[in-house]
């Protein structure tokens, strides 16, 4: 980090400490600053995106934010954003940055967020690793199933070894949940919440996890939906069977992936983090559909050698611990950031 941006963090946390006795924390006002035209478009090959770090901003006395996690869209268009905010858990925004409406006071470990359209109705899937709990919700916010911590697997003995960051709807509607900050298992249950089974874990072998931090389904082979999961602190995700079989494990070298979002071809993660481990140290990766590197918003270009991935280089100033992506239909990204000084999403505008 730059000797001025660690002069601006001082003055943040500063000022900070000083608002804290009113209860409001301010976004860091120094990210969203206008940037060098020559950095302003960032991505490598038919994925360049235009950075606009203002998109999201709002009035932190009405509007707060603490990590924002993760966001979905809907079929209205709307984009639905998770902050472990309790004033307001969920933030719904237009495509303009315009905020909609808010819910949610109840969620202070929120984490996960999914979307899942069932006969043309859609809900949310909200992981609370703090109340070690999964919750189905109307889009109003009505909850209306709770996946409590799965004693039936036998592995867990009490619910403070479940924190559970991810779900992923299969096609029939099962439910798989990625117990990514617990104990790394995915425990499958029926649509109505019934256990099924239980995979992954910690350990070395193929089948095993080091942190499932996010999880999705892949439907792209149509004859043959199979699930992604991550396997963050290795730098890698694995492909799974529906019935919890280990099928591949794909390396992304020196990349902390959060959870896998795919978009036609295209699969996408946030980098939380690369291997330099600065503050702030983050970025985007876009995969084809072969599992290869083709664009690395906020990072240097791509490059295989040997068929291996080398280390994508953090830009140094685009993100601040990205932590999810959206991908809307016209290619534009939308990014949520964790520990980031409350910052709101940036949205990547596709060139």
């Amino acid at each position: 980090m730059s000797k001025e941006n660690n002069n601006n963090r001082r003055q943040f946390l500063k000022s900070s400490s000083l608002l804290m006795a009113t209860g409001i924390l301010f976004p860091n006002i120094n990210f969203g600053k206008a940037l060098d035209p020559a950095r302003e478009i960032i991505g490598h090959g038919d994925f360049k995106y235009r950075v606009k770090k203002q998109w999201g901003n709002q009035d932190p006395t009405k509007i707060p934010v603490k990590d924002c996690h993760e966001m979905v869209q809907d079929k209205k268009g709307r984009l639905i954003l998770l902050t472990n905010e309790t004033k307001n858990n969920i933030i719904f925004y237009d495509r303009s940055g315009k905020v909609l409406k808010t819910w949610g006071h109840d969620f202070p470990g929120a984490h996960g967020l999914t979307l899942h359209n069932e006969g043309g109705e859609e809900f949310l899937y909200i992981t609370d690793h703090d109340r070690h709990q999964v919750f189905k919700t109307t889009l109003d916010g009505k909850i209306l199933l709770t996946l409590n911590y799965p004693k039936e697997t036998g592995v867990y003995e009490k619910p403070e070894q479940y924190r559970p960051t991810e779900i992923a709807i299969g096609p029939t509607g099962d439910i798989y949940v990625a117990d990514g900050y617990g104990l790394s298992y995915i425990t499958q249950y029926s649509p109505k919440g019934e256990y099924i089974r239980h995979f992954g874990g910690k350990g070395e072998d193929q089948s095993n996890l080091k942190q499932a931090h996010g999880i999705c389904l892949d439907t792209r082979k149509t004859d043959q939906p199979e699930l992604i999961i991550t396997s963050r602190l290795a730098h890698e995700f694995k492909r799974f069977t529906l019935d919890g079989n280990h099928l591949e494990t794909v390396p992304v070298t020196g990349c902390w992936i959060n959870r896998p979002v795919i978009k036609g071809q295209n699969l996408y993660f946030s980098v939380l983090r690369t291997v330099s481990r600065q503050d702030y140290d983050g970025l985007t990766v876009v995969l084809d559909k072969n599992n290869k590197v083709v664009s690395a918003p906020g990072g240097s270009a791509p490059e295989y050698i040997d068929g291996k991935l080398q280390t994508i280089v953090y830009d140094g100033h685009t993100f601040m611990n990205p932590h999810d992506v959206c991908i809307d239909n016209d290619g534009n990204i939308y990014v949520p950031q964790w520990n980031s000084e409350h910052t709101y999403p940036v949205q990547l505008e596709r060139v």
